[in-house]
């Protein structure tokens, strides 16, 4: 196994890829899905993501603009006036610090002030994402969405799921490689929930192992999904049980990244986990 696929270099940061990392989410919207947003009060949200790390985040992952089923589109301007003040403080904590955006301004704005990892739904198809991130030191995930947030819950259609977004996933690394960022600053996202089905999802996760033969390290964001709520029939506010149990089965088949909300819980059950191993 070569280096890249052992460790990711993510800004000043090099995390080993030895055991799963845990991503922990830090939503600066007043309109998240999972009711966890904190809007535009700075404090609180540097006091949640500290929380996270304390927790056992291996990486904060910060967005400013929800890209839930019919999310309105949110102005590069606002989303900077939200992520900034955070960011400012942040880029200084002991975890490397991700931010959650597919707009090229805000992408160069924020690895200027220190941000770490970009994590792109768009896999930065937008003209001049892919010229951001290699002019940087930074780490890029790349996801995978089928549609855009706004109507792609609608009617997802595939005719392979998993091959087709597996495709997709390696046009978009080897696009990006083509342009000088290293193999080992690239994650990889199937996109749980991005235009897709339960049984799209579902069959994702069963063959979630099937990525890794890209080469690149796999990341998972199931939690608190509705896929989550259409298997156990909870609310989003009670889903943690399911979203650690997603994010195991995960990891189980090959995940080397998890992108939770609830980072204790997942820490605590992955940890029984690795015992095992």
């Amino acid at each position: 196994m070569n280096e890249s696929n052992t460790s990711l270099r993510i800004g000043r940061f090099r995390l080993s890829l030895g055991r799963p990392l845990i991503m922990g989410i830090v939503n600066l919207t007043p309109d998240s899905f999972s009711g966890d947003g904190v809007g535009n009060d700075v404090s609180h949200a540097i006091a949640h993501a500290l929380a996270q790390v304390e927790a056992g985040a291996d990486i904060l992952d910060i967005g400013a603009e929800s890209s839930r089923p019919g999310a309105p589109p949110v102005l590069a301007s606002e989303e900077l006036a939200r992520l900034l003040p955070v960011l400012h403080v942040l880029r200084d904590a002991p975890v490397p610090v991700s931010v959650d955006t597919a707009k090229p301004e805000v992408m160069a704005a924020v690895l200027a002030q220190g941000a770490a990892m970009i994590n792109d739904i768009a896999a930065l198809q937008a003209p001049g994402a892919v010229a951001a991130v290699a002019a940087a030191d930074a780490a890029v995930c790349l996801m995978h969405m089928q549609g855009e947030p706004r109507s792609m819950q609608a009617s997802p259609v595939y005719g392979d799921v998993v091959a087709e977004v597996k495709a997709f996933l390696a046009a978009r690394a080897a696009a990006c490689v083509a342009a000088g960022i290293d193999k080992e600053r690239i994650v990889l996202d199937p996109g749980f929930g991005f235009g897709k089905t339960l049984e799209h999802n579902l069959a994702l996760l069963r063959q979630l192992a099937d990525f890794r033969d890209l080469g690149f390290p796999v990341l998972a964001g199931m939690s608190r999904k509705s896929m989550l709520g259409a298997i156990t029939g909870r609310p989003v506010e009670q889903r943690v049980a399911a979203s650690v149990a997603a994010a195991l089965l995960a990891v189980e088949r090959g995940a080397a990244i998890v992108r939770v909300h609830d980072v204790a819980a997942t820490r605590d059950a992955l940890a029984v986990l690795q015992a095992l191993a």
